[in-house]
């Protein structure tokens, strides 16, 4: 997820880009850069935050120009450095390009560009169309449209040049962008912040179309170039609301937002046969076959995605797997060689705990495999291969969208490494594939639960304990839901497998104390049902999380959230899609800062 800003009008393009930026810098920080046109594109970029470019911007003297763009980078493909920052231009200088999202098929098309001459600068799959659309002649827009037609993945596009020096052309195939309509002057943004400063009347373009941005207006059409027409809208939120996309808070954004990451975390990791194409991993095909067991580190809610990842990676590989929290894994002198895969899970992979635990499994010589968020982390550059979860920028210091895509990446793990290993058949595994596809829908259908939560939220605001059980998976999401209950509401919450309550925590129950009970469809059904009885009996408030259509516990709680038939291995990933909307429902009804909780970082680098 990046930040894209593009003006053409009558005032100097450089300090409106600038601006724009600035209040998307929340979407990227690992680079950043601009291209104005004046004549000939003139090209500035850096790696680092956004102040790194101002510097540089200052020293070099600013570039002219009455159009331009510019770019906020969260890596995808390529470290962060200035490079890889975009734009990026082809052969020539003549034509720049920047980007949000994935092109799945840039390296065939880098290929062909190669062996046709062309001399490619980065590690990027950005620069691709840049060289693209130089082999095309004609109009910018038509270039533009005919190269998008060579594209496979999910992004969204926007392109200078000196050819057409009166226009930007942008593209949205599923990442967003928004027109900003002026007076005498258009803007081009991935989000509505960066156009406030000059214009609050705003056109979304919509999934599959192409815009013409000029200063008298803007054209809009579909992929094959018929003319679509749309009334604009008018904004009323101030910026920082409109930096949250509308919602009250960063936290509640990135629940919201967890469709689309889960695709995005998905986008060019399956061929068209259906089958997994992992090649990022670096890690070789004889190696993973020779592995004969698989350890699992990390901490937090990454932690809970790896108590995720062990059931499926034993259930489709039959390989043992043991999961640590990472700050004790190093300590108790676990048994490492060769044989060994460790997973090192970590949204920002500078976690110290988890660095330090991966680096322990490569000196016992451990195969390490890093799943993380951020590209170019030292966690993804110390490690052997690599799984990006490509959730994008998560601001709330409580993880949401980082835990499901973590959740997902390791299936994708689990499942390529029963392909490799030879542990399930092809048709197995093309049949996963279509149910992993149907998460982002089933999280859509569990965010429309949001309201009835919310009523529950209201009834439980000044509890000083909740339970949270499970079995299975359910137990998983259950400690998950504890802990973010804990981490933005200040309640104390405690996660249990539901069938250790008779050993012990029961004593906990007693009349209206909530119980949270994931008790979705899976194989050990019949004896969830059996302890929410338990609790029940003692008096409890029972909140259930509950298959859509079940009747059995709705009899037994007072609460009931359906949530969409998910296979039992992936249910976690719509089950905690109430869990944390419950969560912080009622911790907004207790005053406490959701984005920002007291006593927590984001990032813990030090133990």
């Amino acid at each position: 997820m990046c930040g894209i800003v593009g003006y053409v009008g009558p005032d100097e393009a450089l300090p409106i880009v600038l601006e724009g930026l600035r209040r998307l810098e929340y979407r990227g920080y690992d680079s950043a850069g601009v291209a104005l046109l004046d004549g000939d594109v003139a090209v500035v970029k850096r790696a680092g935050k956004l102040d790194e470019l101002e510097r540089e911007l200052e020293a070099r003297g600013a570039p002219a120009g009455r159009l331009g763009m510019g770019h906020t980078r969260w890596a995808t493909h390529g470290e962060p450095s200035d490079r890889n920052a975009h734009p990026h231009l082809d052969c020539r200088g003549e034509i720049a390009v920047i980007h949000n999202g994935i092109i799945e098929n840039f390296q065939e098309l880098r290929a062909e560009l190669e062996k046709r001459g062309h001399r490619l600068a980065s590690d990027t799959d950005t620069e691709v169309v840049a060289h693209l659309i130089e082999e095309r002649d004609g109009p910018l827009p038509d270039a533009v449209r005919a190269v998008v037609g060579r594209l496979r993945g999910a992004y969204a596009l926007v392109v200078l040049s000196r050819r057409d020096p009166d226009v930007i052309v942008g593209v949205r195939v599923s990442s967003p962008l928004v027109v900003g309509l002026g007076e005498g002057e258009s803007l081009l943004a991935s989000d509505i912040p960066a156009v406030l400063q000059r214009t609050r009347t705003v056109l979304p373009v919509e999934e599959g179309e192409v815009v013409e941005v000029r200063a008298d207006g803007v054209r809009i059409t579909d992929l094959a170039g018929v003319e679509r027409s749309r009334e604009p809208m008018v904004v009323d939120w101030d910026v920082a609301r409109a930096q949250k996309g509308g919602f009250d808070d960063f936290m509640l954004k990135e629940i919201h937002e967890q469709p689309a990451a889960i695709r995005d975390t998905l986008v060019g990791r399956i061929d068209e046969h259906g089958m997994l194409a992992l090649d990022e991993l670096r890690l070789d095909a004889e190696v993973l076959r020779e592995v004969r067991k698989v350890f699992v580190v990390a901490c937090g809610t990454a932690f809970h995605s790896g108590l995720v990842a062990k059931y499926a990676i034993e259930h489709w590989t039959r390989l043992p797997v043991e999961i640590e929290i990472a700050s004790e894994f190093r300590y108790r002198d676990p048994v490492l060689g060769p044989d060994t895969l460790t997973l090192a899970v970590s949204q920002s992979g500078e976690t110290i705990d988890t660095l330090e635990a991966a680096r322990h499994a490569a000196r016992q010589g451990s195969r390490v495999l890093a799943v993380t968020n951020t590209v170019g982390s030292s966690l993804a550059r110390e490690a052997d291969g690599v799984l990006y979860t490509h959730a994008g920028p998560e601001i709330g210091v409580a993880a949401t969208k980082t835990f499901a895509t973590q959740m997902v990446a390791q299936h994708l793990v689990a499942l390529y490494l029963a392909q490799v290993r030879g542990t399930m058949f092809p048709a197995e595994i093309r049949a996963i594939v279509e149910e992993l596809r149907g998460l982002p829908a089933a999280v859509e259908r569990a965010l429309a639960l949001e309201p009835r939560v919310a009523a529950i939220a209201a009834e439980y605001r000044d509890v000083r304990d909740v339970l949270f059980i499970g079995r299975h998976t359910g137990y998983r999401a259950a400690l998950e839901g504890a802990l973010k209950m804990k981490e933005i509401s200040y309640i104390h919450a405690e996660g249990y497998p539901a069938g250790e309550l008779k050993h012990g925590p029961i004593a906990l129950v007693e009349p209206g104390v909530p119980v949270v009970a994931v008790a979705t469809e899976c194989h050990v059904y019949p004896k969830m049902v059996s302890n929410i009885q338990e609790v029940r009996a003692r008096g409890a408030d029972v909140i259930a999380v509950v298959t859509e259509g079940d009747e059995a516990v709705r009899a037994l709680a007072k609460h009931v959230l359906e949530v969409p038939r998910t296979p039992e291995l992936f249910s976690p990933v719509v089950v905690s899609v109430p869990l944390q909307l419950l969560a912080y429902h009622i911790a907004k009804l207790r005053g406490c800062d959701v984005d920002r909780p007291r006593n927590l970082a984001k990032s813990v680098t030090v133990e």
